[in-house]
């Protein structure tokens, strides 16, 4: 399960909307206490591709926030992106680029900027499973 602070989720909603029509990307930062990983901060990272279907975060930009991180003593849970056109929900290319069956996976869909839609996966062999997130 996810912990989400509400004023964070505030913030990537923010973010999809300024962003927009481009998808957001950033990484989630917090705690982890056995099934339950809590997000403490995020790090919105610029999508390099520039585009409304897929997106790229910078290296170096990755290397600051994973570097903040630990300086704050937290752990990478995982990212996030927006997509500004379609559900929330993996893409092909989400699965297929998910490195890390551990992370955390949140995506955002804006596709109705009045009903924006939150979700987070677990990504594995191309196999997406959903996570609960609890707002706080």
């Amino acid at each position: 399960m996810i912990r989400l602070p509400k004023h964070l989720y505030g913030e990537m909603l923010e973010a999809a909307k300024v962003g927009n029509p481009e998808e957001i990307c950033g990484l989630i930062g917090g705690i982890k206490e056995g099934d339950i990983r809590e997000v403490k901060e995020i790090y919105l990272l610029e999508n390099i591709d520039h585009s409304k279907e897929h997106f790229s975060m910078s290296p170096k930009d990755q290397l600051e926030a994973v570097k903040d991180m630990r300086r704050k003593g937290l752990v990478p849970l995982g990212n996030f992106h927006s997509h500004p056109e379609s559900p929330s929900r993996p893409s092909e290319e989400d699965k297929r680029l998910a490195y890390d069956k551990e992370a955390s996976y949140l995506i955002l869909s804006i596709m109705n900027i009045e009903e924006p839609v939150l979700k987070a996966f677990r990504i594995s062999e191309q196999v997406s499973r959903e996570e609960k997130i609890e707002y706080i």
